[in-house]
């Protein structure tokens, strides 16, 4: 029998190029296959930032369970003491008592809102008061009382008025140096038309506008209308005010009157333009 033929073993035999394309198809797939076993997949990607979110979830609610149980739970941040500053007429005592500062209690949860309503509802002496929590243990109520500019006698009772015209503190005895005011109104129209409150404001208005030294002899307030007030000084002397308007043109005046008539006994500036002084 006849053996191939030289154009059949040469068909047979794999070429030169097929063989290195095969080998070529081979080695990318082999690159691929390394590439995936040495990274992550998605998957894993997913699953490894979940556990990450978890631990750190984990972490923040155990740092806020400590945190609540050192504020509430402990014996550590307690309110163990209380400090008292500013008082003139009151006492520390007596501001301590009116506060009622919960003693023992977690200092996180003092209401210190609660606190500051009390004292200036039971204490109306009390102008403003902030209650400070000063950490680990102290409750501090810093305090500023009301100052009396005038004070009014009724039934022989002295009631303290302050610069906002606030009537707060009523005793039997009056206070040094601080000018009495007499509403001398009766039943007239002014008193009707304002009220007692509105020319009270009126007198505390003039008063606070007084320079110092100018202030401190002032002995009384008398107060017949809206237009009508009057400074009783020390030395039976007078001066008629009119109304508070033109409260600074009012106080050159006067202080101008009192260096030219030294010996006066009443001075007017109800018309600061026009001012007069007499001996009577």
């Amino acid at each position: 029998m006849a053996g191939p033929t030289t154009t059949e073993r040469g068909a047979s035999k794999p070429s030169a190029g097929t063989s290195s394309g095969r080998s070529g198809s081979r080695g990318p797939g082999r690159a691929r296959g390394s590439r995936g076993s040495g990274e992550a997949g998605p998957e894993d990607r997913r699953t490894r930032s979940r556990l990450r979110l978890i631990l750190l979830g984990s972490a923040l609610l155990a740092l806020a369970g400590g945190v609540l149980w050192a504020l509430y739970g402990s014996s550590w941040l307690r309110a163990e003491n209380v400090t008292v500053s500013g008082t003139r007429v009151l006492t520390p005592r007596q501001v301590e008592q009116v506060a009622a500062v919960p003693v023992g209690s977690p200092l996180a949860s003092v209401d210190t809102g609660a606190i500051e309503e009390r004292l200036r509802r039971e204490l109306p002496r009390i102008d403003s008061v902030d209650v400070v929590r000063s950490w680990p243990g102290t409750i501090s109520l810093e305090v500023a009382e009301r100052v009396p500019v005038l004070v009014v006698e009724q039934g022989g009772e002295y009631t303290e008025v302050d610069a906002g015209a606030v009537r707060f503190a009523t005793s039997v005895t009056a206070p040094r140096d601080v000018p009495l005011l007499r509403l001398d109104t009766g039943d007239s129209p002014g008193r009707r038309r304002f009220g007692g409150g509105r020319l009270t404001a009126e007198a505390v208005r003039v008063v606070t506008g007084l320079p110092a030294g100018l202030a401190r002899q002032v002995t009384s307030v008398r107060v017949r209308s809206y237009d009508s007030v009057t400074l009783e000084l020390a030395g039976d002397r007078t001066v008629f005010w009119g109304s508070a308007g033109q409260g600074e043109a009012k106080e050159r005046a006067l202080v101008a009157l009192m260096k030219a008539a030294p010996k006066a006994g009443h001075f007017d500036v109800s018309a600061p333009s026009a001012p007069a002084a007499s001996r009577s």
